[in-house]
């Protein structure tokens, strides 16, 4: 049986992953406590009932704190009854967070009269860190609309589900911030910049014209071959180790040419080895 477990900050998109899970087929239940993730286990573990092996639970902080810090022992149980548990954690900035209760009307699970937004938002970081601390998977949704998080979720789990791992590669931009959910960054604005010759400025690099200004010169070519046989040496290790996803962001300064043009790149050589490559640029979205 495989069992997603989704949690993550209140705002940061937890429905919208439980509802893409829904879409995807599997039995979703939301706002699980803790105490009754095991028996929600067996109850489809041992019963076989018709699920198609898939079952999601969400999890938030309205469990009780001494629940919370039982998760990573709950959830190795889980595993040593032969279930294929994953866990997804959901994150946004303070400051994105701040926003999207500002503009709806519900109040954050943690808020009340003597209690404001900012301290609830702090207060329930520290409530999920041995969740955060267990999870396979983090998505940062500061940048990220319903949509986009819709669309990385199903490919996420859906291509970790059919064949047990998942590369994240995701191009960005210096200037609007490092993706907080990145195992891996690289730097490449030591790059030629294409965004200096006139012609190409307004284009990107997923551009033929781009490319082939990239193209030509050495320093790129000399750069992507090592993060390649960088990723090549490394990937497989952490496969060995269990782990079902890993996410890879390159950055330039804008994230329009030389992060495009080199995760696009990555992805069509590491897809020949890897089979499943999710690529997303996020400054072109």
């Amino acid at each position: 049986m495989n069992m997603v477990i989704i949690s993550g900050l209140s705002g940061s998109g937890k429905s919208v992953a439980l509802h893409a899970l829904e879409d995807m087929d599997f039995y979703c239940i939301d706002n699980l406590p803790i105490g009754l993730l095991t028996a929600f286990a067996h109850e489809f573990h041992d019963q076989n009932l018709d699920c198609n092996g898939k079952v999601a639970a969400g999890i938030d902080a309205r469990n009780r704190s001494n629940q919370l810090d039982r998760f990573p022992e709950i959830t190795a149980g889980l595993r040593e009854l032969g279930i294929d548990c994953k866990i997804l954690f959901l994150q946004a900035d303070d400051a994105t967070l701040l926003k999207r209760f500002s503009e709806t009307r519900r109040k954050h699970p943690l808020s009340n009269n003597r209690t404001p937004l900012s301290d609830a938002i702090e207060r329930e970081r520290e409530l999920l860190a041995p969740i955060a601390a267990n999870a396979d998977l983090f998505i940062d949704t500061s940048r990220t609309n319903v949509h986009q998080l819709r669309e990385l979720v199903m490919e996420s789990i859906g291509k970790t589900h059919n064949k047990g791992f998942s590369l994240l590669l995701r191009s960005f931009g210096y200037k609007h911030g490092i993706p907080a959910d990145a195992d891996f960054v690289f730097d490449a604005r030591c790059l030629p910049n294409p965004y200096w010759q006139p012609e190409l400025r307004g284009k990107n690099g997923l551009d033929k014209e781009v490319a082939h200004y990239l193209e030509q010169q050495p320093v790129v070519a000399e750069y992507r071959e090592q993060i390649e046989q960088f990723l090549q040496r490394w990937i497989p290790q952490f496969k060995a180790d269990n782990r079902s996803y890993l996410s890879i962001a390159i950055g330039c300064t804008g994230g329009q040419h030389r992060s495009v043009y080199l995760v696009d790149q990555l992805a069509a050589r590491l897809g020949v080895e890897l089979g499943e490559v999710v690529t997303r640029h996020r400054e072109l979205e």
